[in-house]
């Protein structure tokens, strides 16, 4: 008889690729700081490493689910350089206060992602051509927008979504209350199996893993709060991932994505609505894309030209480093999170470093279809 596997082989086995990528994490980090003289591991340069992965992961969240489904997005970066600059030009030049003016950017991505739903589930124009077509397109409506010219400067009330900090004090309070959820949570999720008779990891086990992960966060908020504590875009990512992550794993329409990207024609004969749940689900990471260009021009405190540029090599990188297969069906949001970090980690990392510009392209290129060659090898095996 087949010996049964205990519940923490099994999540480490379903989850095998996230590990290794946060090994991977720790890896670099060890690497870049004795490269860099300790000066990678201070706590100012890992906050800021921290607010530069904002933006990239925002859209990695999004990015996730779409390709769960077995589609791609190449065009946030104009997008998101797009949807910033309508919010900036709106401020800047007419005069329109904040929140008017980041409705309209959030706004405008919302209609260009339902624009991209109705040509991929509705025309079945492949999600490549689409939006291929409007990474040239947005990436020429920025420019007639801002006339070719950086458009600065914004308002404060605008520019503190990528700028402020929430106080140390308030930092460690939120942090206290982030980790205690966490742990009730865990400790009410196995309370909630051992009722209806699921496999339970041995309490050691559990343990182990909360005190570890608890850890991890606190070292996380201790990093935020040593230099001026939890940055407004960090905790806006925080909770755009909780919410994604329930959407992804706790939702119908959620479960609905990974049964088309796991098998498209039995998802069908299954009774979904397919072109339903692509064209809402384009229209939701069209208004994601948007808020990560708001955060990224309010970061700059600026629309430039080149917002965004590169930054789909940076989003399906992360993606396709946290676990997510290109062939869809799968992948989670906290591993684009892993993926995003890491990305941040090279660039911030090799910067320190002085290395050439031509090395870093070339270099985060070959890691890029290294973690293709792995999803794929693994798909296969």
């Amino acid at each position: 008889m087949e010996k049964k596997e205990s519940p923490l082989k099994q999540s480490f086995h379903r989850n095998v690729r996230q590990y290794t990528m946060v090994i991977a994490l720790v890896g670099i980090w060890l690497i870049f700081t004795f490269l860099t003289g300790f000066i990678f591991i201070e706590p100012r340069n890992l906050s800021n490493l921290f607010l530069q992965t904002v933006t990239v992961a925002i859209v990695a969240v999004g990015m996730t689910l779409v390709i769960v489904t077995g589609n791609i997005d190449l065009s946030v970066g104009s997008v998101a350089g797009f949807a910033g600059a309508v919010g900036a030009v709106l401020q800047v030049k007419l005069g329109w206060p904040t929140v008017p003016a980041i409705a309209a950017a959030l706004a405008t991505g919302l209609l260009i992602g339902g624009w991209h739903g109705f040509w991929i589930a509705h025309r079945k124009v492949p999600s490549f051509i689409v939006t291929l077509a409007s990474m040239m397109i947005f990436r020429g409506g920025i420019l007639g927008i801002t006339g070719g010219a950086t458009v600065s400067p914004l308002a404060n009330s605008f520019k503190m979504i990528g700028q402020n900090y929430l106080s140390p004090v308030a930092s460690s309070v939120l942090a206290a209350i982030t980790i205690a959820l966490f742990v009730a949570s865990n400790v009410r999720k196995r309370s909630q199996r051992r009722k209806y008779g699921l496999a339970v990891p041995s309490v050691a086990a559990q343990l182990a893993k909360i005190v570890s992960l608890s850890l991890i966060m606190a070292a996380f908020f201790c990093i935020l709060i040593f230099n001026q504590g939890i940055p407004y875009a960090v905790l806006l990512l925080m909770v755009l991932a909780l919410v994604f992550n329930f959407v992804a794993n706790n939702t119908v329409f959620g479960r609905h994505l990974y049964a088309i990207g796991g098998n498209e024609d039995a998802a069908r004969l299954s009774g979904i609505n397919i072109a339903n749940r692509i064209t809402v689900l384009f229209v939701l990471f069209g208004g994601l894309t948007a808020v990560a260009g708001v955060v990224l021009t309010a970061r700059l405190n600026a629309a430039t030209t080149s917002a965004g540029t590169g930054m789909e090599l940076d989003v399906i990188a992360a993606s396709v480093l946290g676990g997510t297969s290109l062939m869809g069906g799968r992948g989670t949001i906290f591993g684009a999170l892993i993926g995003a970090l890491i990305m941040a980690s090279l660039d911030n990392g090799m910067s320190l470093m002085n290395l050439d510009i031509t090395y870093q392209y070339v270099i985060k290129g070959l890691i890029l279809l290294v973690a293709v060659w792995v999803d794929v090898a693994t798909q296969k095996k």
